[in-house]
């Protein structure tokens, strides 16, 4: 049989739940669980990891020195190139984010092993070539393909990107780059498929008033073999070894230009200033020192080798037996 509750026991669990329901209500959002949760798109994972993004940011930002000295010398103008962002997104979102018509590179750069990109926007575009035709970098609002003229001395500009580009990456890999195509649309140029992840590389270069982005675009399989490669511990390293052997070869070709006077000393000996005064054409001076004995090699006035005297051919010369250690003299 059910038991039957009495009214003082309903009104004592209505009580209990009226005050649960206001614990509940006045319990506050725990801000820091909420924080700790990350949203993840399993359809776009990042491939490359923030060191390994950074190690790419520090790459390009050096290529950004180096492109914009090359693009000052070629147009006799202060060109500023700043490196913008390096970002993962699909290559269907890249192809997506160019403008038609537009000026796309693409090449290969052996150990890459894939196919990669360059794009220059039309504003970038039409201001390089006006001012390689010695204009001032005007803004050309202007929708056109270019011309054959124009592709040609366009071509210029890129084949410095390209040397600029392998001086930035040696760091880390030795590039050979071989442009394989010119494209005006982007929609036509698959070198992967549209899912695959890329590394997009945007940089901002300012020509007078006119500004214009430079893009670049590395698919994920053609940085996989060196992905091992961008960290931040072997840019540092490999910086530090590129430093010292640029000192060691700059240090080498400074000494290789100094002069030093070199002198041979056959024999010392001491004589009365009587004797001195009488010596004549012919005169024999006697020594104490064996001809068997080394004679000593100065360099700027200071010791440094024993040598024997011999002949070379026709001319005079000695052959060095030893280095003389320990002998410090002032000059």
């Amino acid at each position: 049989m059910a038991k039957i509750l009495s009214q003082d026991e309903i009104d004592a669990l209505l009580t209990t739940v009226s005050s649960g329901d206001e614990d509940v209500a006045d319990d506050p959002i725990d801000d820091e669980r909420l924080r700790s949760i990350v949203a993840y798109d399993f359809k776009h994972p990042n491939r490359v990891s923030k060191d390994q993004i950074r190690t790419l940011e520090n790459l390009h930002d050096n290529f950004s020195g180096h492109y914009g000295s090359s693009l000052s010398a070629a147009l006799r103008t202060i060109v500023d190139v700043d490196l913008v962002s390096v970002d993962q997104i699909t290559y269907s979102e890249f192809i997506m984010s160019l403008v038609t018509p537009s000026c796309t590179y693409t090449f290969a750069a052996p150990p890459l092993e894939a196919v990669c990109l360059v794009d220059f926007n039309p504003t970038l575009t039409f201001s390089l070539i006006d001012r390689m035709f010695g204009g001032t970098g005007k803004i050309l609002e202007t929708e056109r393909e270019l011309t054959g003229i124009e592709r040609s001395v366009l071509a210029r500009i890129v084949n410095s990107l390209y040397k600029d580009m392998e001086r930035a990456w040696e760091n880390i890999v030795n590039l050979k780059i071989d442009q394989k195509s010119f494209e005006t649309n982007p929609q036509f140029i698959q070198i992967v498929p549209p899912g695959e992840t890329v590394v997009v590389v945007s940089f901002q270069i300012k020509l007078f008033q006119s500004t214009g982005l430079l893009t670049m675009c590395y698919p994920y399989v053609s940085l996989e073999p060196i992905v091992t490669k961008l960290s931040a511990q072997n840019w540092i390293d490999a910086t530090k070894k590129k430093s010292h052997e640029a000192d060691r070869s700059l240090n080498e070709n400074n000494l290789q230009s100094v002069s030093a006077v070199v002198t041979a000393n056959l024999l010392d000996t001491t004589i009365k200033m009587k004797d001195f005064l009488k010596l004549r054409v012919g005169d024999i001076v006697p020594s104490e020192k064996k001809i068997v004995q080394p004679m000593e090699i100065s360099i700027n006035q200071r010791k440094k080798f024993f040598a024997k005297p011999g002949l070379s051919g026709k001319k005079k010369a000695f052959q060095v037996v030893e280095a003389i250690e320990g002998i410090v003299e002032e000059i």
